[in-house]
């Protein structure tokens, strides 16, 4: 599995980190929802479960489902500022489409 965090990315992550430091990581993965069938989460993961798969980069312990794994295989995190407003990005070459207001995504063959 290849999960690749840009540099501003893996800082916000860190600083998340920083204020939970008993956290296990941070999870990534996938919920149902929206109009186009997928949400992203990423939060913290105050545990690990018998399902979840660790991946360690830079520094960071990401934590993704195995049911979210062959959603966000291959996705780029990035963390972008546009004005008042500061939110992850996702590059994900899994995604066949999102909804018009970019909260949610489909793949192809599932939603």
């Amino acid at each position: 599995m290849i999960i690749h965090l840009t540099s501003a990315a893996r800082t916000r992550m860190q600083n998340f980190l920083a204020a939970n430091p008993q956290a296990a990581g941070v999870r990534f993965g996938v919920r149902k929802t929206g109009c186009s069938g997928y949400a992203y989460v990423v939060e913290i993961a105050d545990r690990l479960a018998a399902d979840d798969q660790v991946i360690e980069q830079d520094g960071i312990k990401l934590v993704v489902d195995d049911k979210s794994l062959p959603l966000v295989d291959g996705t780029e995190i990035d963390f972008a500022r546009q004005g008042l407003n500061a939110a992850f990005v996702f590059r994900n070459p899994n995604s066949a489409g999102e909804c018009g207001c970019g909260e949610s995504f489909t793949v192809e063959g599932q939603g």
